[in-house]
């Protein structure tokens, strides 16, 4: 096989499987801007250390001549690229993580791409990584990808920098680009708190500085990547930190065995140790660290075991088996650094399925505090947070986590935040510190019940949930169900959206964040009076279906109706009853629905109010039926 790296190793299989047992492995990650050669670089290193057979490299040759963008050479960035996507294109899209080894270490790299929308696959690849190759072209410089993937492995934990100024032959080798490149990124870095960061000048295309030195460099003294790869220490600290196991699993296949599995995120634990449970503070000992394997006396970080306590404690999945003497925070409010992938930006009010290692509740941005510039690292005031961003913001979930600070701990101080409703993965988060006021702030026992104040109201309490466009006919109709239920004697309060935009919402506009915070705020009161027993009739237009859904998820199950009044919008503009979207139309009104802002229609509502052809009252009575065909929920207790 072709190559210089790789070892010849001439004696037996199992020899030489031990011999790779012995080594040492590094993670790392390649990033940086388009078209910077970071796919081509990881393919010279597979090609240099002898990790390419012949049929593969019979493969890259033909795909070379097809797809290749080096003229008659060997375009080494396929072996890489696999998606045929990639191929076609000349990108990267997908990460991909290759194996190779020297005579010293064991690699693993992932290959991230370049391109902004796929930074989410960067922030993939930094997760589990050591080390970070920044590549640059030296005809292109220090670009605003460079800084943002920069920003990224700062973030993700990564300390150590391989500055990779790539495609130094098409400058002819010119110290004078080189030296200029690497004072820029210099000076930028300085606020990412690396510990080193180690410049090399090399060409991925032609091996410069990649496995061996070049001499077309001889201004150049350092190390080849391959030897600064080989001897850059890595850090271990997992297993110096407290120990950490959340549990993913709890292990019951007969009445006699009980235990907790999961995977040792930090610290090491023995037969006999105390350890508590993270959430209760309740404590216990191992009596037996079990795996499929066998049992054993003592395991680490990284080691998947199922632990045997002594006692019966309450432990479930999301909670975590801790060292007593240096606990997790447990809090249900925290800041974390955020970077946001979704379409749709990340803004204060809306709620999002927030996840860990093994747990996952709801969560609230509570405040987006400030977005961060990549170009400048200057921190910026930010109503909301766009597609490939970076903030700081404050959470507030719907159930107590079990952390670490990331900086501390990066397996139990990480989370995603995934969409509500389309279960898309919309951003990664990395916590600084719980909010002091999480620790201060405690549910109350009160004795009088949501049931006994429904009880002497002779009623069950529900939330009718009016939506659809300005001028549609919610109030109107909502109004007239008011009237007969309070005619039927049971007790009632209708909240209308102007209504309420003249006090408890009287400081939010009609952006799309303040309309976002004008739905949580009132899903919370109809949440209240539903507790005070109260029949709630919502009348918003409510224009975004994760709002209603935030609301739904608020009340009691069975509790939520919601009442799509369907209007065309044709008909809306022509009743105009506030003369909104004459202004609207006229370029007068921003942000109006269903002319310059969305209205998202309900999906499956619990009624589907046509309004054409039908009057008001009529509608009306349609509710009222579906109500006591429902289950009579409305209806008196006696």
């Amino acid at each position: 096989m072709p190559g210089s790296l790789g070892p010849d190793f001439g004696g037996s299989v199992s020899a030489y499987l031990g011999a790779q047992d012995s080594k040492t492995l590094l993670r790392f990650i390649t990033c940086g801007s388009v078209d910077d050669g970071k796919s081509t670089l990881i393919g010279r290193l597979l090609y240099d250390s002898k990790l390419i057979f012949e049929d593969q490299l019979a493969t890259l040759e033909n795909d070379s001549r097809k797809h290749g963008a080096t003229g008659e050479d060997m375009d080494f960035a396929l072996l890489v690229d696999g998606l045929e996507a990639e191929r076609e294109q000349g990108i990267t899209i997908d990460v991909a993580y290759r194996f190779f080894a020297t005579d010293k270490r064991k690699f693993i790299v992932a290959d991230t791409p370049g391109h902004e929308e796929y930074t989410r696959n960067t922030a993939t690849g930094a997760s589990t990584a050591d080390l970070a190759v920044v590549l640059i072209d030296a005809r292109k410089g220090v670009l605003q990808q460079t800084r943002r993937h920069s920003h990224i492995v700062s973030l993700l934990g990564i300390r150590s920098i391989v500055l990779a100024v790539n495609k130094i032959d098409l400058v002819d080798y010119d110290q004078a680009v080189f030296d200029s490149i690497v004072a820029g990124y210099i000076e930028f870095a300085e606020q990412l708190g690396f510990d080193e960061v180690r410049a090399i000048p090399m060409s991925a295309r032609y091996g410069d500085n990649v496995s061996s030195r070049s001499a077309a460099m001889p201004w150049y003294q350092g190390p080849a990547l391959i030897e600064h790869l080989e001897t850059v220490a890595i850090a271990d600290p997992v297993l110096d930190q407290p120990f950490r196991m959340p549990v993913q699993l709890v292990v019951r296949p007969d009445p006699d065995f009980r235990g907790f599995a999961g995977q040792i995120a930090s610290g090491t634990v023995t037969v006999g140790d105390e350890v508590v449970v993270a959430k209760t503070g309740k404590s216990s000992r191992i009596s037996a660290i079990v795996t499929a394997d066998g049992n054993l006396e003592s395991a680490r970080e990284g080691q998947a075991v199922t632990l045997v306590l002594d006692d019966e404690v309450d432990v479930s999945r999301g909670n975590m088996l801790v060292a007593p003497d240096a606990r997790p925070h447990v809090a249900d409010q925290f800041q974390a650094h955020v970077i946001w992938f979704g379409e749709h930006a990340l803004m204060p009010g809306r709620s999002y399925v927030l996840r860990t290692e093994t747990d996952s509740t709801n969560a609230t941005l509570t405040a987006l505090k400030y977005s961060i510039d990549v170009n400048s690292l200057t921190h910026q005031a930010s109503k909301q947070l766009e597609k490939n961003q970076i903030g700081v913001c404050n959470f507030a979930t719907g159930s107590p986590l079990a952390f670490d600070a990331y900086r501390d701990n990066r397996t139990t101080g990480n989370f995603i935040l995934v969409d509500r409703l389309t279960n898309a993965t919309v951003g990664a988060g990395m916590i600084d510190h719980p909010l002091r006021r999480a620790g201060n702030v405690h549910w109350q026992s009160i004795d009088v019940t949501r049931e006994a104040r429904a009880g002497l109201k002779h009623q069950n309490p529900v939330v009718l949930w009016f939506t659809g466009l300005s001028g549609s006919g919610k109030s109107t109709i909502a109004n007239l169900v008011e009237k007969r239920l309070h005619a039927l004697g049971r007790h009632t309060v209708l909240l209308d959206g102007d209504n309420v935009r003249h006090g408890l919402n009287k400081d939010l506009g009609f952006t799309e964040a303040d309309r976002v915070e004008n739905i949580r705020r009132i899903a919370e009161v109809a949440r209240l009076m539903t507790d005070a027993g109260l029949i709630v009739l919502v009348s918003f237009i409510s224009p975004f279906r994760s709002e209603r859904k935030l609301a739904r998820d608020l009340m009691v199950p069975g509790e939520f109706i919601e009442i799509f009044v369907d209007t065309p919008i044709e008909e809306c503009a022509r009743r105009d009853p506030k003369g909104l979207y004459k202004k609207a139309f006229a370029g007068q009104l921003a942000n109006f629905t269903g002319i310059s802002s969305p209205y998202e229609e309900p999906e499956t509502p619990e009624l589907h109010l046509k309004t054409m052809g039908a009057d008001p009252d009529s509608l009306a009575l349609e509710i009222e039926d579906f109500l006591a065909k429902q289950g009579s929920r409305t209806n008196s207790k006696d």
